[in-house]
Formats: structure tokens, C-alpha cells, sequence
């Protein structure tokens, strides 16, 4: 079972999961929502009132899910995933999960032991609703995972910020992450549409500078799709992107009768150097 740490400041001692809660041995405890979700975030590790994606970015991603978007990153990741040779039921973590869809999916074919950390509380109640099978955390990652060290198999992260240096410690030897980044031409047509123009963005060389000093790249590869979106669901992706919902982005879509999108990331699997995640991959 993944090992969970207490997040009260110069705490960090294991939690012990009980009927309703999460508990350390020096007595702090973490209650499980109605939903069944548990909030570790402390209040020193948000500034925001209510951290994390608005409810409005949050329940657009998942009426886009639901339509089947992100198809073929779902079936890249789980075709990587695959190939990864992992051990059975492998301690799996989706850092930024969202809503949850994608970590209960390939959870679902896999058989992992699967923990989705938001640090939206919205996005983790949604989450524990529909997908009750995985442990569901609120907690800002950007300050630390609050997992026990070399206690994971599989560390995702889709879309999502990374801590480079806690990922590689939380891994187990042998263990991976994987990255998924928005490539160059993602919602390149929509781009244009809202902006005028949809300049190239390339994320990968940031994205493989910033794990240097703890992993090293395996490989890498994209994963593309282009579909056809309604004028409502046109609104859904800008208002579930980082600043895409702005009231001038979405006048400059309404008048749109649909569009074809290009949905595409690009892919990178690492590997813990031995010196950061204790042993050679």
C-alpha cells in the first residue's frame, strides 16, 4: 500500500489510514470527505481562498472527457505504460490529476494502486464521485508530495506542474515518470481562432532541462488527434486552458458554427538517476 505523510509543518511522520480518516502518531488527523477525498493541503501551502482550477475549468474538462476527447493521449500513455514492464498492481501517482478521468482509466486496465493529487478541492471531490476505486489527495505538490520516500512505481504528470526532485524521490528503483506537455500545434486552430494567431510553443527542451539534475530521458513521442467541436464545447476549451476563458477569448469563439481542433502532446518517459532516485533504472 502507498505510504501517505502527514503535511503538518516539521511533522511528516507516516499516516495510518483508518475507517473515516488518516492518522499520524503524533495525533494529526485527516478527516475523508463525504466523497471520499482527503485534504492534506495546509494553510501555509495556499494563499488562495480556494486553491487550485474554478469550477468552471474544472467541470469543462470533464464535459470533454466525457465527449471523448484526449482519446489518443489516453491510448499513447497506456501503450507506454504497457511497455514499462511495472510490477503488478504498480504504485501509481497522477500529479494534477484534474477531475480524475484519465488516472481512473488507465487504472482500470492496468490494475494500479492509484493516487491523483489536486490542489483544487473541487477537482478531487469530482474526482472521488465517479471514480472511488483511487485515493483521491488535495495537497500542493509544488511544495512536496506527501508520500513516503521510494514508495512508488509509476509518477504521472499530464498538463500538470512538477517538483522534479521530490518525483524522483518518491520513486522506488526501477521506477519512471512520465510527463505529458502540450505540443507545438495543441489547440492550434482554436489558438488562432481566439488569438489571432497560434504561434509555435515548444515545451520539451524547458521540460527536459528541468528534470536534468534528477533523471534522464528515456524516450519521447506525440500524441495527435484532430476532432470536430461544437460551439459549446469550442467554449469548454478555452475556458478549461490557463487564462483561455477570458471574456474576449470566448466572445471571438461564440460566433464560430464548429472547428476542428488539434489535440496533441508530447510524451516523455524518464528514468530516476541513480544518485537522485537511489539506483540505476
Amino acid at each position: 500500500m502507498i505510504e501517505l505523510l502527514c503535511t503538518v509543518r516539521r511533522c511528516g511522520a507516516p499516516l495510518r489510514p483508518e475507517a473515516k480518516r488518516f492518522v499520524c502518531g503524533a495525533g494529526h488527523a485527516f478527516d475523508r470527505a463525504r466523497s471520499g477525498y482527503v485534504n492534506l493541503l495546509q494553510p501555509q501551502d495556499s494563499r488562495a481562498r480556494e486553491p487550485g482550477d474554478a469550477a468552471a475549468a474544472v467541470a469543462a474538462r470533464r464535459r470533454l472527457l466525457d465527449a471523448g476527447a484526449g482519446t489518443a493521449l489516453l491510448e499513447s500513455l497506456s501503450a507506454t505504460i504497457a511497455g514499462l514492464g511495472l510490477p503488478s498492481a504498480a504504485r501509481t501517482l497522477d500529479i494534477g490529476a484534474g477531475e480524475g478521468s484519465l488516472l481512473a482509466a488507465l487504472a482500470l486496465r492496468f490494475g494500479l494502486e492509484a493516487v491523483g493529487i489536486e490542489l483544487s478541492a473541487r477537482a478531487a471531490d469530482l474526482a472521488a464521485r465517479r471514480h472511488p476505486g483511487a485515493l483521491w489527495l488535495v495537497a500542493n505538490a509544488d511544495r512536496g508530495l506527501p508520500l513516503a520516500s521510494g514508495s512508488l512505481d509509476l509518477v504521472l504528470s499530464v498538463s500538470a506542474r512538477r517538483n522534479p526532485a521530490e518525483c524522483a524521490r518518491v520513486l522506488a528503483p526501477g521506477g519512471r515518470l512520465v510527463v505529458a506537455v502540450p505540443a507545438f500545434d495543441d489547440l492550434a486552430e482554436l489558438r488562432e481562432a481566439a488569438l489571432g494567431s497560434a504561434s509555435p510553443l515548444d515545451r520539451v527542451a524547458k521540460l527536459v532541462a528541468e528534470h536534468a539534475a534528477h533523471f534522464a530521458l528515456l524516450e519521447r513521442f506525440a500524441a495527435r488527434e484532430t476532432r470536430a467541436f461544437s460551439p459549446s464545447q469550442l467554449e469548454d476549451l478555452l475556458v478549461s486552458t490557463y487564462r483561455g476563458g477570458r471574456a474576449g477569448r470566448v466572445e471571438r469563439v461564440r460566433g464560430l458554427d464548429g472547428l476542428s481542433v488539434t489535440l496533441s502532446h508530447e510524451i516523455a518517459v524518464f528514468a530516476a538517476l541513480p544518485a537522485a532516485g537511489g539506483a540505476a533504472g
